[in-house]
């Protein structure tokens, strides 16, 4: 497997693999909310092209996706907010997701980002530093989520003074 940064080629591999990643079992032939939430993000502002990588088989083809976008905490642009992070099913549970979340961290490290913001699973993302996002001063936009599942991941640029509520890019809004 190798993990590289998205190109114009793959749209339509990434639109697949979340397409099939987050397929629901009553209603397969339903597209899921993250398969066009991908594209919408790309045309947005907070795109980030450098923090959308793509994990790829031996033979090249695109198995797995994760995409950071520039997040808000308090109004100012100190944040990421993480996803979709999607595996294809039949590449899931052998190392795909993992090596998707340590790279887009790494690569946003590297960019001097502050904060790594995401609405997830509670019994996955920890293992990646993740902890409940209250605990950095960061609350969610939509206070019913609670602190189990928006977590936050602190980067070497961290500012802790860095305190409020955060936003998603505007495609995850529309939601």
């Amino acid at each position: 497997m190798l993990v590289r940064r998205e190109t114009a080629a793959d749209v339509e591999a990434i639109r697949a693999v979340h397409a099939a990643a987050f397929a629901k079992p009553d209603g397969p032939e339903t597209v899921p909310v993250e398969a066009a939430l991908v594209d919408a993000l790309r045309a947005d502002a907070a795109w980030l092209p450098a923090l959308s990588l793509v994990a790829t088989d031996p033979a090249g083809h695109v198995v797995g996706h994760v995409v950071c976008t520039r997040g808000w905490v308090a109004g100012r642009p100190v944040a990421l907010g993480l996803g979709p992070l999607g595996v294809l099913p039949q590449w899931q549970r052998r190392g795909v997701g993992s090596a998707l979340m340590h790279a887009v961290l790494g690569a946003a490290d590297a960019r001097d980002e502050e904060l790594v913001v995401l609405l997830g699973h509670p019994g996955y993302y920890p293992r990646f530093g993740f902890r409940a996002a209250i605990d950095h001063g960061v609350t969610p936009p939509v206070p019913d989520w609670g602190p189990r599942y928006f977590m936050a991941r602190t980067l070497s640029g961290w500012d802790p003074s860095i305190r409020g509520e955060f936003a998603y890019a505007e495609p995850f809004r529309q939601l």
